[in-house]
């Protein structure tokens, strides 16, 4: 049997939750773009929607990232002009990020992001599929996060 000639196997539930995710990320990213967000920068603003303040370990702990990663983002946002980074009283090792009223301005646009990325990846799916879905996202996302970043 030739090479071209062999039959490839789908992958496996893994792979295409891992495939499909990638290909999510990417289409998403591709719409913040049009507000002058690259990806994951987004998620750091989100996060200070829901509560503004946050020093950047924290950031980095609600994000599942590194440190340094929200530092290097941080920066970007306030490059931007959407975050502004100070000093925390607290500990003066620290700093705090708060969106600035350009940076509270993107709650909208970047909802209508996510909502219209889900509508085109749901397209054909019923509403009982999208709800079934969702549960078990749920339940796959409680899995991984009750490991944590170590194998259960």
């Amino acid at each position: 049997m030739k090479q071209e000639e062999r039959i490839v196997e789908p992958p496996g539930t893994g792979h295409l939750l891992a495939r499909v995710c990638r290909e999510y990320r990417s289409y998403v990213g591709g719409l913040l773009l049009g507000l002058g967000l690259h990806p994951g920068q987004e998620m750091v603003l989100l996060e200070l929607l829901r509560e503004d303040g946050l020093r950047g370990g924290e950031l980095a702990r609600r994000l599942r990232v590194e440190p340094p990663t929200v530092t290097r983002t941080v920066r970007r946002l306030e490059g931007c002009g959407l975050v502004d980074r100070r000093p925390d009283p607290e500990d003066a090792r620290c700093f705090r990020v708060y969106l600035t009223p350009r940076g509270r301005s993107l709650r909208d646009p970047v909802a209508r992001c996510w909502e219209r990325a889900e509508s085109n990846a749901l397209a054909g799916l019923s509403d009982r599929e999208r709800a079934e879905l969702h549960r078990l996202l749920l339940r796959v996302y409680a899995n991984l996060t009750a490991c944590g970043r170590e194998a259960c």
